[in-house]
């Protein structure tokens, strides 16, 4: 199955973190390694779809993939934890984005970095979703213009439409994530705050499971808030060194992750919960390894590319890429499915790689810097100067 909702098969969100903020708070330099762990998440995804899900969905029954490639099935089918990953990197990544900024800042950031190349990826689906219909084949995606209109929000769930991008609704767990570190950034972002604004976080999302509130869901991201505590939680080791006091945050943070996973365990058949917390335990080792630990100090410009690959990487890989691994392996069939896959990676590689040069470099810079003007506009002149009384009140 798909990852059009949270308790799909399938899975995000996720998540995309702006090139700048991933910057070291000293000397200025790229933290390499959490760019890597980004595409690593991204992969494993997009490994979980490929490879990993355990119906024969998108490639049909005549490719049973237990029996085509049991062990990289037995392995991708716990991909979906790259979604989870996600999160935890962008609690580290987006207090560090959040840092030495105003919310205006902060939210001028966010949508520059994630909104043009997200409706370009929404309005090329459409594209090649009307070429198909056109052609009398079925669409993968909803075209219609209602639908189309409700996904350029990038919050179609909320308005009752149906997912163009499968994977695009994690960015409004994102989203929501944004929202309540702008919360942060309003009451003013310090050491001591930041801490408590995780406890306090951990505390109610805690309430609000014990309630069952859909509300406090929605509004804490229960199911995912252990999750960017944590991440909050490395990013003040990096930046004032490791304590007691954030130890115990992370841990807490942790503790109550692996809790609740197993709720996401169950829509997912093939995993089991102690496997699933391993390999997410593994993860956070990773980027503590890599964030404030002994790795921070990586420099492999590749990496660094690869983590500005992997937001368009993570639209394309399933809206585009499935489908034209699917063409292929139709057209050749004697080419064989893993052959096809990797085809398929490959493409969505490179149609990433060109998002990136043509969206995201270039529309991303220009909506920042015109977003960024917007925040101080200039006073506009009268056309005609206003003498006598009335002159002095105007400017009163």
């Amino acid at each position: 199955m798909s990852v059009s909702s949270p308790v799909a098969v399938g899975s995000p969100p996720a998540a995309a973190v702006e090139q700048s903020t991933l910057s070291a708070s000293a000397g200025g330099a790229r933290l390499a390694g959490v760019d890597g762990l980004r595409m690593l998440a991204a992969l494993a995804v997009a490994l979980y779809h490929y490879l990993g899900t355990p119906t024969p969905r998108f490639w049909g029954e005549a490719y049973d993939l237990p029996q085509v490639a049991p062990l990289l099935h037995a392995v991708s089918g716990y991909g979906w934890l790259g979604v989870e990953a996600f999160f935890l990197i962008s609690g580290f990544a987006i207090c560090m984005s959040c840092w030495g900024r105003t919310p205006a800042q902060f939210a001028v950031s966010r949508v520059a970095r994630l909104f043009p190349l997200y409706w370009a990826v929404v309005l090329i689906v459409v594209a090649v979703g009307l070429v198909a219909v056109s052609a009398g084949q079925r669409s993968g995606a909803p075209t219609d213009l209602r639908t189309t209109l409700g996904n350029l929000t990038m919050i179609p769930g909320p308005l009752g439409v149906d997912f163009t991008a499968g994977v695009a609704w994690t960015l409004w767990v994102e989203a929501r994530f944004y929202l309540l570190m702008g919360v942060l950034l309003l009451i003013g972002l310090t050491y001591r705050r930041v801490i408590a604004f995780g406890g306090l976080w951990l505390v109610l999302a805690s309430i609000g499971r014990e309630l069952h509130s859909d509300v406090l869901d929605e509004l804490l991201l229960t199911q995912y808030a252990g999750l960017f505590v944590a991440g909050i939680g490395l990013y003040l080791m990096h930046r004032f060194g490791a304590n007691l006091l954030l130890w115990l945050l992370v841990g807490f943070a942790w503790c109550y992750t692996l809790t609740v996973l197993d709720d996401r365990v169950a829509t997912h058949p093939t995993s089991t919960w102690g496997v699933s917390a391993a390999v997410l335990t593994g993860f956070l080792l990773l980027l503590a390894l890599t964030g404030p630990g002994p790795l921070r100090h990586v420099r492999w410009r590749p990496l660094v590319y690869a983590g500005a690959l992997t937001y368009p990487f993570y639209l394309v890989h399933q809206s585009l890429g499935i489908p034209v691994t699917r063409g292929i392996l139709k057209t050749v069939p004697g080419l064989g499915l893993l052959p096809c896959v990797a085809l398929g990676l490959l493409l969505s590689l490179l149609l990433a790689a060109a998002l990136n040069r043509w969206v995201d470099r270039k529309l991303g810079r220009l909506l920042r810097h015109h977003l960024t003007r917007s925040l101080n506009p200039a006073p506009i002149a009268p056309d005609r100067p206003v003498r006598g009384r009335g002159a002095a009140a105007l400017e009163r």
